[in-house]
C-alpha cells in the first residue's frame, strides 16, 4: 500500500471506516476549540464546587463502618495523604472545565503512589500504574491533571522549592508528549507490545540522579524479587496447634475468627469457597486448571491503601501440595467509578469486572490471576476483584524522595501514563491537541500548583470537621 496515492488512501480509509492519519490529526486540532491549551490552567469558580466534605463523607455509607475512622486518620496525616483519598472530589473539580473530548480508559487515580514495579507473567520486572479501582473512560488530561497536582503536593509535603516543582511538572508533560507522539508513529499492534521494564527506565533517568540516590532504588529494584507470596506468608501466617492461620494483628489484618462467631465463619468461609470457585470462571482456562489444585485454608480482613480503607477486602490463604505450596490471594470491593457520576454510564453492571477489563487495557502485562466474581450474603450483594496480594512489587518511597528523584520519577510516570493512553485512546489525536509548544504544558503547570493550593485548603477544612467531631477517627496503625 506503500505506492497509494494520499487521496486513495483516504477513500480506502473511507471505505473501510477507519481515520485516516489527517482526520486524526485535524481531530486533536478541533480539541482545541472545545478546550483551548491554555485554559488547561483553569480549576473552575470556587463557588461552583460541590463539598469536598461532604463528598467524602458521602463514600463512608458503603463501606465497613469500623474502619470508616482509620480512613480519615490515614487521610488526616498530610495534604498529600488526603489528596490520596479525595479522588472524588478531584472527579467533581475536574467536571468544572471544559475538557478535549479525546477519550481514552482513564487509570481515574493516577497520582504518583499509584504507580510502581512489579512482576509480570513472564517474569520481568515492568513499571507502571498499579491501581485501578477508579478506572472509567474520560478525557485524557484528567489522569494527566490528577498527576501533576500530585507531583506539586509531594514536593510541598517535601519542602521542596517551587523551582522544583515547576520543573518536575514541566519535565513530566514533556514526556508524556514525546511518548505519546512516539506511540502514535506506531502500529496498534506496536503499541500493545510496549512495556517500561523498570531496570532500563532507572537506567534512562540515572545521569540525573545523585550516585547514592541510583545505587538506593537500583537495591530496591533488586528486592522486590523477594517480595513474593512466600515472604508475605511468612509475615502474615503462623502455625498454633498444628494448624496454619493469620496472624491477629488488628485493624491492619484481622482475621475472621477474631470477628465472627464459630458459625459465622464456617458459614463465611463456604462463601469465599464459592466465590473462589466461581471466580475461576474469569480467568484463562490454563489459569482456572492451576488454581483449581489449590484450596482456601484461612481468611482475613486486610486494610489497604488510604482511600480504599473501609471497602471489603479479604487476603485468602491458600495451599496446594502441602503446607509450603502457598498462595495468597486479595479479594477487593469494587464499587462504581468515582468518575462514573462525571462522565458517563458504565458499561459493566459488575464493577469488579470494570476493574479488570480497565486494568488489562491499561497495563502492559497484569497479575495471571486477575479476575473478578460476586458474593452473596447476609451484608447483601459485593462485586470483588482477586489478584496476588503481592508479586514482586514495590514502589518509590516518597516520604523520602530527592529533588532530583522527583523530577525523574516524573518522566518515568509520564511516560507510562502515556503508553497506557495510547493502547486505548487516539495517540495522533492526542498529540496534535498538545502540540509543539508549550502551551498545555505551562497550562498544567499552573493548573497543578493552583490545585495543590486547593487540596491544602480543603486539606483544613478536613481537618477543622475533625476537630469539631463531625468526622471520627482512630489512631493509625
Amino acid at each position: 500500500m506503500s505506492d497509494l496515492s494520499t487521496d486513495s488512501r483516504t477513500l480506502l480509509h473511507a471505505l473501510l471506516g477507519t481515520p485516516t492519519e489527517e482526520s486524526r490529526i485535524a481531530s486533536g486540532r478541533q480539541a482545541r476549540k472545545r478546550a483551548p491549551r491554555a485554559s488547561q490552567g483553569d480549576l473552575g469558580a470556587e463557588a461552583a464546587r460541590e463539598n469536598p466534605i461532604e463528598l467524602l463523607v458521602s463514600q463512608s455509607i458503603t463501606r465497613v463502618p469500623e474502619l470508616v475512622p482509620l480512613r480519615h486518620a490515614r487521610m488526616a496525616v498530610s495534604p498529600f495523604t488526603f489528596y490520596r483519598g479525595a479522588a472524588l472530589p478531584m472527579a467533581a473539580d475536574l467536571a468544572l472545565v471544559d475538557h478535549s473530548g479525546l477519550m481514552v480508559q482513564l487509570c481515574g487515580d493516577a497520582h504518583l503512589a499509584n504507580f510502581g514495579a512489579y512482576g509480570s507473567p513472564e517474569r520481568e520486572l515492568l513499571f507502571d500504574l498499579n491501581d485501578f479501582d477508579e478506572t472509567h473512560p474520560g478525557p485524557f488530561e484528567w489522569d494527566l491533571k490528577r498527576l501533576v497536582a500530585s507531583i506539586v503536593i509531594c514536593g510541598r509535603d517535601r519542602n521542596f522549592a517551587r523551582e522544583v516543582t515547576v520543573e518536575a511538572v514541566a519535565k513530566t508533560v514533556a514526556s508524556y508528549t514525546q511518548f505519546m507522539i512516539a506511540f502514535s508513529e506506531q502500529s496498534f499492534v506496536q503499541q500493545w507490545y510496549e512495556r517500561v521494564r523498570a531496570h532500563e527506565a532507572l537506567a534512562a533517568v540515572q545521569d540525573q540522579l545523585p550516585a547514592e540516590v541510583f545505587a538506593r532504588t537500583e537495591k530496591t529494584l533488586i528486592n522486590a524479587k523477594k517480595s513474593d507470596s512466600l515472604k508475605a506468608f511468612a509475615k502474615l501466617t503462623e502455625v498454633v496447634d498444628g494448624v496454619l492461620r493469620f496472624k491477629s494483628d488488628p485493624p491492619v489484618l484481622t482475621p475472621i475468627r477474631d470477628l465472627l462467631a464459630p458459625e459465622e465463619v464456617a458459614e463465611l468461609t463456604k462463601q469465599f469457597e464459592v466465590l473462589l470457585s466461581d471466580y475461576l470462571s474469569s480467568l484463562q482456562s490454563d489459569r482456572q486448571h492451576l488454581l483449581s489444585r489449590y484450596r482456601l485454608r484461612a481468611v482475613a480482613r486486610k486494610v489497604v491503601g488510604v482511600g480504599s480503607v473501609g471497602t471489603r477486602a479479604w487476603v485468602l490463604l491458600l495451599t496446594g501440595r502441602d503446607d509450603t505450596d502457598v498462595l495468597l490471594l486479595q479479594a477487593k470491593e469494587a464499587n462504581a467509578s468515582v468518575l462514573e457520576r462525571y462522565t458517563m454510564r458504565s458499561e459493566f453492571t459488575h464493577h469488579g469486572q470494570r476493574v479488570v477489563v480497565g486494568q488489562h487495557l491499561l497495563q502492559a502485562a497484569s497479575d495471571p490471576f486477575l479476575g473478578f466474581q460476586r458474593m452473596h450474603g447476609e451484608e447483601g450483594t459485593v462485586d470483588y476483584y482477586l489478584r496476588q496480594l503481592r508479586d514482586w512489587k514495590t514502589s518509590v518511597n516518597l516520604a523520602l524522595i530527592s529533588a532530583p528523584g522527583l523530577i525523574a520519577y516524573g518522566e518515568v510516570c509520564g511516560q507510562t501514563l502515556a503508553r497506557a493512553h495510547g493502547r486505548t485512546g487516539d495517540s495522533v489525536a492526542i498529540a496534535s491537541y498538545i502540540g509543539k509548544s508549550t502551551t498545555f504544558a505551562d497550562a498544567l503547570t499552573d493548573f497543578a500548583h493552583g490545585y495543590a493550593d486547593r487540596n491544602e485548603r480543603d486539606y483544613g477544612a478536613f481537618l477543622q470537621a475533625i476537630s469539631r467531631g463531625d468526622l471520627l477517627v482512630a489512631p493509625a496503625p
